[in-house]
């Protein structure tokens, strides 16, 4: 039987690769955007000219209401959902005395708070069944703390902690719950950095090289696969930290 998974920020980026590399393995893709339509619509039309068909559903999942809209369109559709993917996130690149209250609520509301939501509104669903997959896409920086980036390692440590707290809860249920905290990824939030920035990072990473979100959405379609592995942050990071 065909699995339907939601994917959260999956317009670009890791959630778009995500997206591509799961429909490509059967699996029926409900790929969530909020700001980045015009994103949404050419990755639907990608897969489109492979004979995939995926929906695209704006949302801001962040906000009860609309994560609740999300998911009851997405019951009311296929019956279940099997696998919930959270992976919409921002960063924030400030001085810590420099943060607002507003920089606290976007991000982490965002990055936190959002998949916090949305694993409440699929479990009923999963738990009835019996079964269902939830994979947290969180970050290295909420492993270790990254200078400058207080509120993004804040929510992505929360979301690693939320992660290991609801296997136990899930694991009766048959429902698995991990993290992927991804290293540095070529993505567009590292568009920043400068070529001889990145030069400095691959030199200082054992494997040598960026990792791509290829690399992730790989990690990704093994935890799916995958029947005993629960409650783990997993670190595709190339070696750059190992703890």
């Amino acid at each position: 039987m065909e699995k339907i998974a939601i994917i959260t920020g999956a317009s670009r980026g890791i959630g778009r690769e995500i997206a591509k590399q799961l429909a490509k393995n059967n699996i029926k893709i409900i790929a969530n955007y909020n700001q980045s339509e015009q994103e949404a619509i050419q990755l639907k039309q990608e897969l489109e000219k492979e004979n995939i068909i995926i929906d695209i559903i704006k949302a801001d999942v962040s906000k009860r209401e609309e994560a609740k809209k999300l998911v009851q369109f997405v019951l009311k559709k296929y019956k279940k959902v099997d696998i919930l993917i959270n992976n919409a996130g921002i960063s924030e690149y400030k001085m810590f005395l420099e943060e607002t209250d507003e920089d606290w609520k976007r991000v982490i509301h965002t990055n936190l708070y959002s998949a916090f939501i949305m694993s409440q509104e699929v479990l009923p669903n999963m738990i009835h069944l019996k079964d269902g997959c939830i994979i947290n896409i969180s970050s290295i920086w909420g492993m270790v703390g990254a200078s400058l980036e207080v509120l993004y390692s804040i929510s992505k440590a929360g979301l690693d902690g939320m992660t290991k707290a609801l296997a136990k809860e899930l694991g009766p249920s048959n429902i698995r719950v991990n993290s992927i905290a991804p290293g540095l990824i070529n993505t567009d939030m590292n568009a920043d950095l400068t070529k001889d920035e990145l030069e400095q990072l691959k030199k200082e990473t054992p494997l040598g090289k960026i990792g791509t979100p290829k690399d992730i959405a790989k990690c990704v379609e093994w935890l799916i696969s995958d029947t005993f592995t629960t409650g783990q942050v997993i670190s595709v990071n190339g070696g750059w930290v190992i703890t």
